[in-house]
């Protein structure tokens, strides 16, 4: 929680270039003399295109950031119109919620214009604007946006030097099986409920329910997956109402402190946004708070009504993800230890091949895969291993499961540089370990896995020529796939890695 890694400090990077980029949005609105909710809806909208924007390419990112306008802008139109006609209000936005969702469908492109879309319908409702505001909303919107892009292309280009790392394929499925058509129909239950019981609570701030609904879905996949966020949403809330009320409260919207702090929050947000999505929440409600401090609103219980919203928003998102063609913790378990046992051995098939003298072998880019699966496995089996979860079996297998996989991935590592060395190639000890190594992966993943077992590895010689480093590696890869075995088979449900 306190010592997260961050390596080649891309976090502190990334944060320090948002906190430069949201500044110069809000400080050239301020130039241009619009108004305080024109301010404020740049400064938004230059968070989001930086915080949203994970294309795998420059080139694609740039594009997707020219293109935000073209979701946000008949949005921001359409619930500016809509503002005081609650009926048709409710429905335009449970409709931009479903089509927001479903747009993942089409990638990180997809992903990005989905949340503007859905935000600059929130943001109109935080902020209460009229249509009479629309003109300085666009036009504090396109500066940012292009205050934001200046920022991340020209001025401080990290990806360019850095590209980031893409994100593993989704998991196959057509129809209603289709994760992001399951998840677009779940959303929009969620935020229909929350809705519907947020105005209830709040006629002025129903909206924070239907905002937590909607990001406790973003990047979760599975019910276990949903639940987990969605209480770590509350624990970050909670604690992040309490520092608004020791931090904003007694600055009473004086301009410089407050900018001051919202700087640093902005900083917190992508800086702890992917290790800790609490400590993200506490963040983005300190901003909060400051931002409702600078409108002149702030009060104890603004900030009470706050956590209430969000408490009905997680309610309903844990409703819905069970109710609403639910997906079982396991069956995504089952899917990503699959792939990422699949990529284990696609990794050593084409050591094996480069080992033996083929050049086109290259074992490289499924190391790079494994590497994104494994994290990608650690958050489907994050419901396990929490520390509330009262299936203490499954959560030591479940831990059992992470360390193995990651003693393959670090074998695997190991394996990729040494068949990049020439010296070590056209081995056949290596080959023949390469192939073992094969076999007990094929075995592993049988679907009769849970009856018929994998043999342990066994002991080799020990190598002192120039293959003993790949022979280490191929030995502890096979030995951590063996000791799999065990956890794998003996689940609840033996069929967890079924090919």
């Amino acid at each position: 929680m306190f010592v997260a890694p961050d390596p080649g400090r891309s976090r502190l990077r990334n944060a320090t270039r948002a906190v430069i980029g949201v500044a110069a949005a809000v400080a050239v609105s301020e130039l241009c003399g619009l108004s305080l909710t024109a301010s404020i809806t740049g400064g938004l909208a230059a968070l989001l295109a930086l915080f949203t924007v994970t294309d795998a390419t420059v080139r694609d990112q740039r594009l997707t950031t020219a293109l935000l306008p073209v979701a946000g802008f008949p949005v921001l139109a359409l619930a500016t119109a809509l503002h005081g006609l609650t009926p048709a209000r409710d429905a335009a936005f449970l409709a931009i919620v479903f089509l927001g969702v479903y747009a993942r469908r089409w990638g990180p492109r997809g992903h990005a214009l989905g949340i503007f879309a859905f935000m600059n319908f929130f943001i109109t409702q935080f902020l209460h604007a009229g249509p009479a505001q629309l003109p300085e909303l666009y036009t504090a919107i396109g500066f940012a946006l292009v205050t934001a892009g200046a920022t991340r292309f020209v001025l401080w280009p990290i990806e360019r030097h850095t590209p980031p790392a893409p994100a593993p394929p989704a998991l196959p499925g057509t129809g209603l099986a289709r994760p992001t058509t399951r998840q677009a129909f779940q959303v929009t239950a969620a935020s229909t409920l929350a809705l519907l019981i947020g105005q209830l609570v709040s006629e002025e701030r129903w909206y924070w329910a239907v905002g937590a609904a909607w990001w406790i879905f973003v990047n979760t996949a599975s019910r276990g997956e949903t639940l987990v966020r969605g209480f770590r949403r509350i624990f970050g809330t909670v604690i992040g109402v309490v520092v608004g009320l020791l931090v904003a409260a007694p600055l009473h919207g004086a301009p410089a402190p407050t900018a001051a702090l919202i700087a640093v929050c902005v900083f917190g947000i992508f800086y702890t946004a992917p290790v800790s999505y609490s400590w993200m929440m506490l963040a983005v409600t300190v901003m909060v708070s400051l931002l409702y401090g600078l409108l002149g609103v702030l009060e104890p219980s603004l900030l009470g009504l706050r956590l209430a919203e969000t408490g009905v928003g997680a309610l309903c998102a844990a409703l819905a993800v069970a109710l609403v063609l639910p997906v079982t913790t396991h069956a995504t378990n089952d899917a990503w230890i699959r792939r990422a046992l699949h990529c284990v051995h696609a990794a050593t098939t084409q050591a094996a091949a480069r080992l033996a003298g083929d050049p086109q072998g290259d074992p490289a880019p499924h190391a790079a895969e494994l590497e994104l699966l494994l994290g990608r496995v650690r958050m489907a089996l994050a419901p396990l291993v929490h520390p509330l979860s009262p299936f203490r079996a499954r959560k030591a297998r479940a831990r059992q499961v992470i360390a193995l996989l990651d003693d393959c991935a670090r074998e695997v590592r190991g394996l990729v540089a040494v068949a990049a060395d020439s010296v070590a190639s056209h081995d056949a000890d290596l080959v023949a370990a390469c192939r073992r190594v094969e076999a007990v992966l094929e075995a592993l993943t049988a679907s009769d896995l849970g009856r018929r077992g994998v043999e342990p590895a066994t002991a080799e010689r020990p190598q002192q020529d120039e293959t003993e480093s790949a022979l280490v590696h191929l030995r502890g890869l096979e030995k951590a796939l063996s000791e799999l075995a065990m956890p794998l088979a003996s689940a609840p449900r033996p069929s967890l890695v079924r090919s």
